[in-house]
């Protein structure tokens, strides 16, 4: 059989536009596909949630790719161990309380999962703003990276989401705009991004948790974005809390 270069072009242009579509109306809409964007899109997707995930970069996975100074290694501790577990992703003892896991096997395992769990990842499309209806978010504006890069003026498109998701990291970008473009009061101490502090792992880890919330009518956090949203310190190359984050907020937004 002769391959038709033009067959191979309306195959991806027919599948994905209807996969977009289909997109443009979700239960959840998760802004970030870092480990805990995904891990929170994996868990809402368990609980029968039609989940799509945004990513503005060509590959999914956030810093964890880079482990601590690019050594691909990354340390969890014995709650987050579990995740990991379910996930299927080997796992190792340093000492008591501290496990290790290859950065490049947990980005990539979780990612699968994910998907075959039913959630949609878009990558290489970016949330330049936010879709605001009487004081509430529900729904993300979305252009191409390539025109947000290029500085193009090129108009977006909408989609719609009963909830969307920051899970953009330490810029908490949806936040940003809620809070600058929309006017939105946030509902941290003092109405607006409190800003992450200093490295503290023990802290940062508690407080990640705590802090993957509500932030506005419409608009939770999760991972890093919640302590830079609700003034928590960041932890460092742990990554137990980003998947416990993410699994919390899942849960929180399940019920």
């Amino acid at each position: 059989m002769q391959l038709d270069d033009i067959k191979i072009s309306k195959a991806i242009i027919e599948s994905y536009k209807k996969k977009l579509i289909a997109a443009l109306d979700v239960d959840i809409a998760v802004v970030g596909a870092g480990p805990a964007g995904m891990t929170c899109a994996y868990y809402l997707a368990k609980a029968n949630k039609k989940v799509v995930i945004f990513e503005r970069k060509l590959s999914v996975g956030g810093g964890m790719w880079g482990g601590g100074i690019m050594f691909n290694e990354i340390v969890v501790q014995e709650k987050a161990k579990r995740i990991l577990d379910e996930f299927g992703i080997k796992v190792r003892l340093y000492e008591k309380g501290y496990y290790l896991a290859d950065s490049i096997e947990a980005v990539s395992t979780i990612c699968s999962k994910v998907v075959k769990q039913g959630v949609k990842i878009f990558n290489l499309l970016s949330a330049e703003d936010l879709m605001v209806r009487q004081g509430r978010i529900c729904g993300v504006v979305l252009n191409w990276t390539a025109v947000e890069m290029a500085n193009l003026h090129v108009d977006p498109i909408t989609m719609k989401a009963k909830v969307v998701v920051d899970a953009t990291g330490h810029a908490a970008e949806l936040v940003r705009i809620a809070e600058k473009k929309s006017g939105l009061k946030l509902k941290t101490k003092t109405g607006k991004i409190m800003g992450e502090k200093s490295m503290w792992a023990e802290i940062g880890e508690e407080t990640i948790v705590k802090n993957s919330k509500e932030v506005c009518a419409g608009l939770y956090v999760c991972g890093m974005a919640a302590n830079a949203v609700f003034g928590g310190p960041r932890m460092g190359p742990i990554f137990g809390g980003m998947l416990l984050s993410g699994k919390k907020l899942a849960e929180d937004l399940a019920k």
